[in-house]
C-alpha cells in the first residue's frame, strides 16, 4: 500500500536533528540579544551623570563633598550588595533576580530624576544595588550557558557595557538640553530598562526546572583563597580607575577650559573607543600561555592616557581620550573575563562574581572620594595623578598573579590556596 502521509510526517531523524539544531541556535542568539540588552543598562546611571553635575550642583546647591558622594554611591553599593547576592540564589532562579533588578533600577531611575536631592541620593541607593545583583548573576549565567565561549562571552557582556557608557555620556547634555533640564535627562534611560524587561521575560526557566537545579547549587567558600584575591584586588583597582575617570574626568577637562559639552563628548570618546579593546582584550589574552602580557600592555595604555589628560597641551585630549579609552576598556573586559577563566564552574563563578565585585568595589567606591577631597584640599589635579599613579601600578602587581592560567580549586589540595597551576583553554 502506498504511502500518502505528507513530507512533513515521514521526516528523516537526521531532519529532526537539524531543525532540533536550528532551534537551538536560534534560542542561544535570542539569549545573546538578551544579555547585550540587559548590559547595555548597567551604565547611563553612572556615565550619564558626569557631563550634568555642574547642572546638578547649580539647581539643588549640592556641595563639593556631597558631588563626591554622588558619584561614590552607585560604587559603594556595588560593594556592598555583591557578596549577599549569590545567597538570593537559594529563594529563585537567576533569570528571575535579573528581571527583578531591572524593575528596581527602573525605580531607581525615576526616583533620582523626579524627587530633588532626597529622591537623587535614595534613587541612586536603588538603582545601585538593582545594577549589583544583576553584575554579579550575569557571568555564573554566562558560565552556565556557553561554557566552551565563556571567555569570548564576557567579552560580548563588556563590550555592551561600553556601548552603553559611551552613549549615556555623549547623550546626557543633549538629552539636557532637548528635554529642558538634568532631571529628565536622567529619567530618559527609565525607558530602555522597561524595553531590556519585556526582552528578558521570554528567558525566565519554569519553576520545577530551578527546583531541579537548586538542589546541586552550592556556593564555595573563596576568602581563604589566594587566586581568589589576586583577581578580587584586581577588579577592585582597575574599577577605581575606570569610575575615577567616569566621575571626574569631564571635570577635570572642564578646569582646563573646555566647554562643558566638549568635555561630556571627550569622556564619549574614552569610552566609545573602549568597543575596540573590550571585545578584542580577552581574545587576544587567552591566546597566549596566560593574561598576564595583554593585562600589563592595556595598563600601560591607560597610564599614558591618564598622563597626557592632566599634563599634555589641551589639545591633544582627544588623543588622550582615545588611548586612555583602549587601556581601560582592555583591563575592564579580561578583569571581568577572569571571572569565569578562573572558575572551574558556575558555581564557583558566581561566589567569585560576589567576592571580587563586593570587595573590589569596595575598593573602587574609595578612589572617586578620595580624589574629590585631594582635588578641594590642594587646590590643583597634581595628588590625583599621583593617586591615579598609584592606582595603575598597583593593579599591574595583582594583574601579575591574577593573569596566571590557573583554576581556583576549593578542596585544600595547595598549601597557598591558590590552586594548582592549570592551562586555561584557548577560545
Amino acid at each position: 500500500m502506498q504511502d500518502t502521509r505528507p513530507e512533513s510526517d515521514t521526516e528523516s531523524p537526521r531532519d529532526c536533528g537539524q531543525s532540533l539544531k536550528t532551534a537551538s541556535d536560534r534560542s542561544r542568539l535570542a539569549l545573546i540579544a538578551a544579555l547585550v540588552l540587559v548590559s547595555v543598562n548597567l551604565r547611563p546611571m553612572l556615565t550619564g551623570l558626569g557631563p550634568v553635575l555642574d547642572s546638578i550642583r547649580d539647581s539643588l546647591a549640592l556641595s563639593g563633598a556631597a558631588i563626591g558622594m554622588l558619584i561614590t554611591l552607585p560604587v559603594l553599593c556595588f560593594g556592598a550588595f555583591a557578596p549577599f547576592v549569590p545567597r538570593l540564589l537559594r529563594f529563585t532562579s537567576p533569570e528571575r533576580l535579573i528581571l527583578i533588578a531591572l524593575g528596581v533600577l527602573v525605580l531607581g531611575i525615576g526616583l533620582r530624576s523626579l524627587f530633588g536631592t532626597a529622591g537623587l541620593f535614595l534613587g541612586t541607593l536603588v538603582g545601585g544595588a538593582s545594577i549589583s545583583v544583576i553584575m554579579v548573576i550575569l557571568p555564573s549565567i554566562i558560565k552556565q550557558r556557553f561554557p566552551s565561549q565563556a571567555g569570548m562571552m564576557m567579552g560580548v557582556y563588556s563590550t555592551a557595557l561600553c556601548i552603553g557608557a559611551a552613549i549615556a555620556a555623549g547623550a546626557a547634555v543633549p538629552l539636557e538640553n532637548a528635554l529642558g533640564g538634568w532631571r529628565w535627562s536622567l529619567a530618559f534611560w527609565l525607558f530602555p530598562v522597561a524595553a531590556a524587561m519585556l526582552v528578558w521575560l521570554r528567558h525566565i526557566p519554569p519553576a520545577q526546572r530551578h527546583a531541579a537545579r537548586k538542589k546541586t547549587q552550592q556556593l564555595p567558600r573563596l576568602r581563604g583563597n589566594k587566586l581568589a584575591w589576586q583577581v578580587t584586588l584586581l577588579m577592585g583597582l582597575q574599577s577605581s580607575i575606570t569610575y575615577c575617570v567616569f566621575g571626574w574626568l569631564a571635570v577635570i577637562l572642564i578646569d582646563r577650559g573646555l566647554p562643558p559639552l566638549t568635555a561630556g563628548f571627550v569622556l564619549s570618546l574614552t569610552l566609545a573607543v573602549q568597543l575596540v579593546s573590550s571585545p578584542i582584550a580577552p581574545w587576544l589574552a587567552t591566546r597566549g600561555k596566560d593574561q598576564r602580557f595583554t593585562t600589563l600592555c592595556l595598563l600601560g595604555f591607560t597610564f599614558t592616557g591618564l598622563m597626557m589628560t592632566f599634563y599634555a597641551p589641551i589639545s591633544w585630549v582627544w588623543a588622550a581620550g582615545a588611548i586612555m579609552g583602549l587601556g581601560l576598556g582592555g583591563v575592564f573586559s579580561i578583569a571581568l573575563a577572569l571571572l569565569v577563566l578562573r572558575s572551574p564552574n558556575a558555581q564557583v563563578a558566581a561566589a567569585l562574581s560576589g567576592m571580587a565585585q563586593g570587595v573590589g568595589y569596595t575598593i573602587a567606591a574609595i578612589a572617586p572620594l578620595v580624589m574629590g577631597l585631594l582635588h578641594e584640599f590642594t587646590g590643583s589635579w597634581n595628588a590625583v595623578a599621583a593617586l591615579f599613579v598609584l592606582l595603575v601600578l598597583s593593579s599591574a602587581y595583582f594583574a601579575l598573579g591574577a593573569g596566571q592560567a590557573r583554576l581556583i580549586q576549593i578542596d585544600g589540595k595547595n598549601a597557598d590556596g591558590a590552586g594548582a597551576a592549570q592551562p586555561v583553554p584557548k577560545r
